[in-house]
């Protein structure tokens, strides 16, 4: 069946530094692609990383681990198989989220299958109690679930199981014929379980090295797309650039022509007006000779005025030599009306004595 990819994200990943225990060192300049991977053979999760050929991340995932949120971007879990820490720091908080939730299921879901397997290898061990009174295929039911072992030390614990079971197959004839068939028949089947199994580890191997084709294929096409969308971005840069110079022309070619309109409107006014000029300086001449005329009509007024006014300086003064006159004749007046009332009397007098 193979291993499957069942999640994959991107990070920058990096590992506890065995000198210190305490620093971190990157694992590469760039994010790498982190991926979950599930076995259905073995029944199994492990965390893969790969940076080309080199193989950054390999991790089995067991009931054991913790991945730990450090910060908001960055989380961490320890391979105790492995002797390290490995860390992750991603671009964003929900990756991180995504990825410690997936963890988590993993970590379950690797619980569930090591509970199986412990049953399972119960049940194979009450059988192998009631059948033969022997125990060596209870170690072998946890190695052929592979839920703790990796699928290198699988090989090994069944050649050896199969060399106790011959060597036990050689003391059972003392005992009867009946157990030599069981230890037979037991044997046919181990073999049978170390051929499958066998076939199914040289299947995964295949897978593996199928797969980290397909990831430098993949990797190598990912590197084309990026190149084609780094491309294709440009020309999209280039394309808006364009737009924006073409949107720019096209309101500068709108002002000059808006602009232009006003201009022959100006001109076309000046035109008319222009029409009207030779009438205007008809009419301003005759402006002219009107004002001409009239400042000779003011200077001509100017002089009676100051003739006038001679002439009334004139009767003032003889206005006063005639009042001086009519003065003195009216005082002259009251005395012969004085002398004529005395002679009145006089001769109202002269009447009375006659």
């Amino acid at each position: 069946m193979g291993e499957q990819p069942i999640f994959t994200s991107r990070a920058h990943v990096f590992q506890i530094d065995p000198a210190t225990k305490k620093n971190w060192v990157p694992a590469g300049k760039q994010a790498l692609t982190v991926s979950y991977f599930y076995d259905g053979t073995r029944n199994s999760y492990r965390i893969i990383s790969v940076d080309g050929a080199k193989v950054i991340i390999n991790s089995t995932v067991t009931p054991n681990m913790t991945f730990t949120k450090t910060s908001q971007k960055f989380g961490q879990w320890a391979d105790s198989r492995a002797n390290t820490v490995f860390g992750l720091g991603f671009t964003s908080e929900q990756q991180l989220t995504k990825f410690a939730e997936k963890f988590q299921e993993v970590k379950e879901a690797a619980k569930l299958a090591r509970d199986r397997s412990q049953e399972k290898t119960e049940t194979s061990s009450n059988h192998s109690h009631e059948s033969s009174h022997e125990t060596p295929s209870s170690p072998q039911a946890s190695s052929v679930n592979g839920t703790d072992d990796e699928k290198a030390t699988c090989p090994p614990a069944i050649e050896t199981l199969l060399k106790n079971d011959s060597d036990h197959s050689k003391v059972a004839p003392a005992q009867g014929p009946t157990p030599v068939k069981k230890w037979e028949q037991e044997l046919q089947s181990l073999g049978e379980n170390n051929a499958r199994l066998s076939t199914a580890l040289q299947e995964s191997t295949n897978n593996v090295e199928h797969w980290k084709k397909q990831l430098l294929d993949c990797k190598e096409e990912g590197e084309k797309l990026r190149e084609k969308i780094l491309e294709l971005e440009a020309q999209c840069t280039d394309v808006n650039q364009e737009k924006e110079r073409n949107t720019r022309l096209s309101r500068m070619v709108k002002q000059l022509e808006a602009e232009i309109n006003k201009k022959e409107q100006e001109l076309q006014r000046l035109r008319e007006e222009a029409q009207v000029i030779p009438q205007l300086m008809e009419q301003c001449e005759a402006f002219r000779e009107r004002l001409q005329a009239a400042e000779n009509t003011n200077a001509d007024l100017e002089k009676k005025a100051q003739l006038l006014q001679t002439d009334v300086e004139e009767s003032r003064q003889q206005q006063g030599k005639l009042r001086a006159q009519l003065s003195a004749f009216l005082q002259i007046l009251d005395g012969k009306i004085d002398e004529l009332h005395g002679f009145r009397q006089g001769l109202a007098k002269l009447g009375l004595d006659n």
